[in-house]
């Protein structure tokens, strides 16, 4: 848990060394609770509970929008350029296109590098947010997906909406899934369906020798449901998210970690990857984080 202990020095306003671990303090990792990785942080203050008043609707999409990119700069300067933040109607009009355009002359990419986002070339565009904004059309005009998750009733139909959808995979349906759960339009316990990654899916295979027959989502649920009785074995003082228990999208992430790590730590153990991108480097801020109301948290 020397991750964890990482995070809550920061928290505390601590002066470094947060950590006598030399690959924690070399490397980028996300935070166990996804929540709290910086483009969640971001998203759920900035994009599920911006201050603007739109439609439910509106901020599905919104959120939806968000992820394909996944690039705080290309949200912020999609906002700038329209004055707020973007609606379905800026789909039909343009000035959606035009503001992405805009984001593209500034900052010089509107992807994130974290992962891959596969272009919808079903769509017949040639650049991949052409794509993505036919995409969008599709779900959000054509297809009417905000009232249909508006309607859903369960957190697997959630990501069975997203996945129905050309280009959004079982990764990226997941992540929109989760997102949208952060919202205050769709409730559903992060515990009730889950989908192993990429990162995650080889993360488990460095764990375990054998996971007697088990599924990898499986595999996430076991931990889910026994974390106490692990941490008493192991003796570890954990005390979670200000008091909530990790849930299965942490989890998840926890053992796509887990795999960056060995990296570094084990790299004799068989892997698509072999190094880790990505460097840490601190930021002089105080983390200041914000968590969906709806979870009655408080981080101070």
């Amino acid at each position: 848990m020397r991750g964890s202990r990482f995070f809550e020095k920061r928290l505390r306003g601590e002066s470094e060394p947060w950590t006598d671990d030399p690959i924690f303090g070399e490397y980028k990792f996300c935070n166990a609770y996804r929540a709290l990785d910086r483009v969640s942080q971001y998203m759920i203050r900035e994009v599920c509970y911006n201050v603007e008043q739109n439609t439910p609707e509106d901020r599905l999409f919104q959120v939806v929008a968000f992820r394909l990119f996944s690039l705080i700069e290309t949200w912020q300067t999609v906002a700038d350029f329209l004055g707020r933040a973007p609606v379905m109607n800026d789909l039909v009009t343009g000035k959606f296109r035009h503001a992405l355009e805009a984001a593209e002359e500034q900052n010089g990419k509107l992807y994130t590098h974290a992962f891959i986002v596969a272009p919808p070339t079903i769509y017949g565009q040639t650049k991949k947010y052409l794509g993505h904004i036919e995409l969008l059309k599709d779900m959000f005009i054509s297809q009417n997906l905000g009232k249909k998750l508006l309607t859903a009733e369960s957190l697997q139909e959630i990501y069975n909406l997203l996945h129905s959808f050309p280009s959004i995979g079982n990764f990226m349906a997941y992540q929109i899934a989760i997102d949208l759960n952060y919202s205050a339009y769709i409730n559903f316990s992060e515990n009730d369906f889950t989908k192993a990654g990429p990162g995650a899916l080889r993360g488990i295979q460095k764990v375990f020798l054998n996971t007697g027959g088990l599924t990898p989502e499986q595999v996430i649920m076991w931990m889910v449901e026994h974390q106490d009785a692990e941490f008493d074995r192991l003796g570890y003082d954990f005390h979670g998210l200000f008091g909530r228990k990790l849930t299965a999208i942490d989890c998840q992430n926890i053992f796509c970690e887990t795999d960056k790590y060995l990296r570094a730590a084990r790299p004799e153990l068989a892997s698509a990857r072999v190094k880790i991108k990505t460097k840490f480097t601190k930021t002089p801020q105080k983390l200041d984080i914000f968590l969906p109301p709806k979870w009655g948290l408080s981080a101070h």
